[in-house]
């Protein structure tokens, strides 16, 4: 039988792989993130990457956290970055692995400029991110024919941890159906008000997918008027990856998880109502 990992890179000492690990489940990695943790001497990693994971790291690797949390203390961004130059200068083979998509509000790109700027050779390595694969477990697809020609991503927070005021909530409220929102559970009651002032129905649907693919998966199913409210009383709290829009319907056919523990699933999900595509 041939070994999976035959003619994959190799992790050379003195470069850094920017390693995406996927929403949760280990058997999201990608062949290329599963064949750096067999090769790395030193894993610097993010709180949401799943422990089950670092499991695949040969047994002399080090793991070092370096997982930044809204609102609790956290390193900065730029000393982990010099952090991930220092252990590539001392000659190892450094694996910077981060829970999604190291693109993907990550702070990859931070990191490899840092990279960069100090002549460190580095490769990137993408990953499943939550808003498209946390949402695939919970049974809600970014797209539907039936629904959206559009998606929107965005942040609910900035770098001083407020509703970024950049973003143009008339322009995505008009023109994106469906609306995929990360680091947004604590500013939701904001958010969801400047959707409605910009013309989103408060009765439109929305879904919280907390510690989405992990055995922890809880789904919080509500409407825009209602989800500061629903959520507050939950008790839920982040990680989580919020979705607006009429694809939250779909789970009630496609909770495949659901169906696995006995979810009956519906047939018509939108039962035979007529949606308009507004983008």
């Amino acid at each position: 039988m041939t070994d999976i990992f035959t003619g994959l890179p190799e992790l050379e000492a003195g470069s850094v792989w920017l390693v995406g690990a996927g929403p949760g489940d280990p058997g999201l990695l990608t062949l290329h993130a599963a064949n750096a943790l067999r090769q790395a001497d030193v894993i610097v990693h993010d709180a949401l990457v799943n422990a089950d994971c670092l499991e695949l790291a040969k047994p002399s690797a080090t793991l070092e956290f370096a997982g930044k949390r809204g609102g609790k203390p956290s390193p900065k961004q730029r000393d982990i970055s010099l952090r991930l130059v220092e252990l590539a200068r001392e000659g190892k083979e450094v694996l910077r692995l981060k829970g999604g998509d190291p693109f993907v509000f990550g702070r990859g790109g931070e990191e490899a400029l840092t990279l960069v700027e100090h002549r460190i050779p580095f490769r990137i390595v993408p990953g499943i991110t939550a808003g498209i694969g946390g949402l695939a477990y919970a049974g809600i697809p970014v797209t539907h024919r039936e629904v959206n020609h559009a998606v929107t991503f965005l942040t609910g927070h900035d770098s001083s941890g407020v509703v970024p005021d950049r973003i143009d909530w008339v322009g995505i409220a008009r023109g994106s159906p469906v609306i995929v929102m990360y680091m947004a559970m604590k500013h939701i009651g904001q958010i969801s008000a400047n959707l409605i002032a910009a013309g989103r129905s408060p009765d439109e649907p929305v879904a919280f997918v907390c510690n989405a693919a992990t055995p922890q998966q809880v789904v919080l199913e509500t409407t825009l008027c209602r989800c500061e409210t629903d959520i507050a009383a939950s008790g839920l709290e982040p990680p989580a990856i919020v979705v607006v829009g009429e694809v939250v319907r779909l789970r009630a056919s496609l909770d495949w998880l659901g169906a696995l523990g006995g979810r009956a699933l519906a047939p018509d999900p939108f039962s035979s109502r007529i949606l308009r595509n507004p983008a």
